[in-house]
């Protein structure tokens, strides 16, 4: 099996993906399939092509485009022009403290589903938790010390009741709103997918969620950028099966 030459980051969020973008020091291409308006930049790690793509910026309300329709189409149409060997998303998320999540925390997902696609019809049930299994990558998690964990992904960033009880069923240990998309399109293409999340806010943590996000999020940033620079260094070089 030949080792890993292209890597595919997908990011939700400007404010997550520039200050990996200015690390890597990856060269802007701009939008990359119009009309979509989900943008490329690329570069270099060792031996691979590492290219971060984000959903973009809406052009009605002038806000990054999130949620799990700009990550599947970002994702599908990204990995439909360039074809990588391997696909990472990563970003923040919220943590729950019943499972022992802290601010800061960083996670390697093993599994992902939907909490807020509720169909309670005979087979559209199971459809609509849209259950993924994700790439063990044990060896990544090990080496760089992050927990593993389930994400559990809707297009709110708060939770209504109905959610909280469905992400429990789920197994949630992370809350996000564009993992479970992102594998939807990963799977379509059969390419492996890795996940790894920083923890900006606790969605059983009593306090209003946006505050908390926003008050957080440059930290999570920075514990992200630390680990997925050491996640790709510990790929380069490694086949799908070496992580």
């Amino acid at each position: 099996m030949a080792v890993v030459e292209r890597v595919l980051l997908v990011m939700a969020m400007n404010a997550e993906a520039h200050p990996l973008v200015r690390a890597l020091e990856l060269k802007e291409e701009g939008v990359f399939s119009p009309p979509a308006r989900c943008e490329s930049y690329v570069g270099r790690r060792g031996g691979m092509e590492v290219r971060v793509v984000t959903c973009g910026t809406c052009a009605t309300h002038g806000v990054d485009n999130c949620g799990t329709v700009p990550a599947a189409l970002t994702t599908f149409l990204a990995m439909e022009k360039y074809r990588p060997d391997l696909v990472l998303n990563v970003g923040t998320a919220g943590g729950f403290m019943q499972e022992g999540g802290c601010i800061g925390d960083v996670y390697l997902a093993n599994a992902t589903a939907h909490h807020d696609r509720r169909i309670p019809l005979p087979g559209f049930d199971k459809y609509g938790v849209g259950h993924h299994e994700l790439m063990d990558a044990k060896a990544l998690r090990q080496k760089l010390g992050l927990k593993p964990g389930v994400v559990t992904t809707g297009n709110s960033l708060d939770a209504v009741e109905m959610d909280l009880q469905l992400m429990k069923k789920n197994g949630a240990h992370v809350k996000d709103m564009e993992c479970a998309a992102i594998a939807w399109s990963a799977h379509l293409f059969r390419t492996p997918l890795i996940v790894i999340k920083a923890v900006t806010d606790l969605v059983d943590g009593g306090r209003p969620t946006q505050e908390e996000f926003l008050e957080n999020l440059h930290t999570a940033a920075n514990a992200l950028q630390t680990k997925v620079m050491e996640a790709l260094d510990f790929i380069d070089g490694r086949t799908i099966s070496e992580l």
